[in-house]
């Protein structure tokens, strides 16, 4: 066990036969003397899991990711020792877009800050008149669990209308369901009032918000980023809200974490930024350590 999980969930593997051994996010050092023995590794966002970790391995069979995104995982130095490789993305998906909507409210309504401001003994009652949701066109890249709570909440609790793009398009139900409309990536960015990521971070979706899509988005468009800080070329977000192509963004995900003090995004007013909470809830911690828990005993029960 190399991350906090809940102790339902340790007790559930207690129960079940397993010796827990729990190591919270060890470094590199650690983590390869702690891996040398064990069956299985349980992890969440941290710690990274990479090749040099999974070749001191001499027992592991599975790695389990609690929670959604393998991306602190070597999954190609996994494969090539036939170590499988799981997650629980079920888990996080109400959290993860409640979150959404709360930094798309915070953002467009200035809430973080009118809050900033009145801490600083400012009364900025005029400054902060902001946008309503009501209406407007939601953009949504990704268009899995997260990104459909997403757009369920924003269309049947703001009346939003949907945009949205994903390698796969979803069946035509659910898009009458959903009220939602599939287009191009940059069909999404020059329509929508906020653009709303939710894809994993691959090879390829590395930067897919670069300066040329950020030029294309509205002047008073709102970027939302809760998937990973990756998928947006921060120094090009920095530019674009600098010279104002775009209005504001709020982000819960960064290229480096924890993002530093004196990093540009923290001294812009038309920024919100939250420490990489989206499955920070008791409820999603609780269902993301129960499910991997139960995956864990069912691949050694088989």
């Amino acid at each position: 066990m190399a991350s906090r999980i809940s102790e339902i969930a340790i007790n559930k593997l207690r129960e079940a036969g397993f010796e827990v051994i729990v190591s919270e996010e060890p470094g590199e050092e650690e983590l390869v003397k702690l891996i040398r023995d064990v069956d299985a590794i349980i992890v969440r966002s941290k710690p990274i899991v990479s090749r040099r970790v999974i070749e001191n391995a001499r027992n592991l069979k599975l790695i389990a990711r609690a929670g959604v995104g393998l991306d602190n995982i070597d999954l190609e130095a996994a494969g090539e020792k036939g170590i499988v490789v799981i997650n629980s993305p079920e888990s996080v998906t109400l959290s993860v877009a409640e979150l959404t909507i709360g930094l798309m409210l915070s953002l467009a309504r200035k809430i973080a800050y009118s809050d900033r401001m009145i801490r600083n003994g400012l009364w900025v009652k005029k400054e902060a008149v902001g946008y309503e949701l009501f209406g407007k066109t939601l953009g949504i890249i990704g268009f899995g669990r997260i990104g459909r709570a997403v757009a369920k909440i924003a269309k049947y609790g703001f009346n939003m209308r949907i945009l949205y793009y994903d390698v796969m398009r979803i069946p035509e139900k659910e898009e009458i369901e959903l009220g939602a409309k599939y287009v191009d990536l940059d069909t999404l960015l020059k329509e929508s009032d906020i653009v709303s990521i939710h894809v994993p971070l691959t090879p390829e979706t590395k930067h897919l918000i670069n300066r040329d899509k950020l030029r294309l988005m509205k002047r008073t468009a709102l970027l939302i980023n809760t998937a990973r800080g990756g998928v947006v070329d921060t120094e090009a977000l920095i530019q674009a809200l600098q010279e104002k192509w775009i209005a504001g963004a709020a982000l819960d995900v960064f290229e480096e974490e924890p993002l530093l003090p004196n990093h540009p995004l923290t001294r812009m007013d038309n920024v919100v930024l939250t420490p990489h909470i989206g499955a920070s809830t008791y409820e999603a911690q609780e269902r993301a350590g129960l499910d991997i828990a139960i995956k864990v005993i069912d691949f050694f029960q088989k």
